[in-house]
């Protein structure tokens, strides 16, 4: 079945489960001038200290975009989208660049969101991208010490149809990758005259490289990311007032059996001084999703609980990533980078 239908009665339950769920009062609130920790249940202080510091490590960007931790060598990558570029930080200094072009590679003009998007490691440590520019996924052929501007084509198109502008991925303990295309990279978004997918589509890419889609029924799927026993695929929806946080069971296979909205978002963003919808995310080490979304990283639990929020003041957020232990969170915010040392 090559669209997605299965699950419809547990997508509705889900969704019965957690609609219009209000942003409750925080019961421990941390300040920092850039922003501040609330933590909405006793246990979740457990999670990230209610006193934790936002530093900024990186600034001026265009949109910051889809961090990844290299953890053999000690950096954090990450994509300006609009700069058609990735840069790179090593713990001290200012951010560098680190490769240029990283998602358009067509010398003509183009409008849109050109750059790299969504940023992950393969099993083998090479660099993947989703290049909004050239509408599709990629990896880059050189090797992570020495950047060139050279890719391997993972992900040309579906059924030969263009994708409308790949934004981000997630790899599994096989190699498979899962990815996410909205609309949004396109010049003139969904009614732009080259765009040629009539859907905003879940894709997955097995290790043979075939590409299948998955689901064809979220309006701008966004955010991507695994549980940590890569059961359930979650996803976000940057769909305006509809916005929300979706997961889906898979079976052994990676295929999805059921599932539906995890966590609705529209009275979130009703409320929210910085409306952005669904965005990035990432699973911490209890399984948790720090997610971007309305007013910074919502915290949310695998059963769909709010459990806290890292209010970011002023700059919407548009993803996040883990270290290795998971002890620190990368932000990226509009046009800074951010760093919370969770503990």
């Amino acid at each position: 079945m090559s669209k997605f239908i299965a699950g419809f009665f547990f997508g509705c339950v889900l969704l019965l489960c957690s609609c219009g769920q209000h942003r409750p009062e925080a019961t421990t609130v941390g300040q920092d001038s850039l922003g501040r920790i609330e933590l909405y249940t006793a246990g979740a202080n457990k999670i990230i200290d209610s006193q934790a510091r936002i530093e900024i490590i990186g600034r001026h960007y265009l949109w910051s975009e889809g961090p990844v931790w290299v953890q053999k060598k000690q950096m954090l990558l990450f994509s300006d989208v609009r700069a058609n570029a990735i840069f790179k930080w090593n713990m001290h200094d200012t951010p560098v660049v680190y490769l240029t072009p990283s998602g358009y590679t067509d010398p003509r003009p183009r409008n849109g969101e050109n750059g790299s998007n969504g940023l992950a490691l393969d099993r083998s440590g090479h660099l993947l991208m989703c290049q909004s520019g050239n509408r599709q996924v990629a990896r880059m052929n050189a090797s992570i010490d020495s950047p060139k501007p050279s890719f391997t084509i993972l992900a040309p198109d579906y059924n030969g149809k263009k994708f409308n502008s790949p934004n981000d991925l997630v790899v599994d303990s096989r190699g498979e990758i899962f990815f996410t295309d909205p609309i949004y990279g396109l010049p003139g978004g969904a009614e732009d005259p080259s765009r040629e997918l009539d859907f905003e589509g879940v894709f997955k890419i097995s290790t043979n490289g075939q590409v299948r889609l998955l689901i064809d029924s979220i309006h701008r799927p966004n955010g991507i990311a695994l549980s940590t026993d890569e059961k359930t695929l979650y996803l976000g929806s940057t769909d305006g007032m509809h916005s929300g946080w979706y997961a889906y069971q898979l079976d052994s296979n990676r295929n999805i059996i059921s599932g539906g909205m995890l966590l609705d978002a529209s009275s979130l963003m009703a409320r929210a001084t910085i409306k952005q919808g669904g965005d990035g995310m990432k699973i911490d080490k209890y399984g948790n999703l720090f997610a971007s979304g309305p007013d910074g990283i919502n915290i949310i639990s695998p059963s769909g609980t709010l459990l806290g929020l890292i209010r970011i003041y002023r700059h919407p957020v548009s993803n996040c990533a883990f270290d290795q232990a998971k002890d620190v969170l990368f932000v990226t915010s509009d046009d800074r980078v951010l760093k919370i040392n969770l503990h």
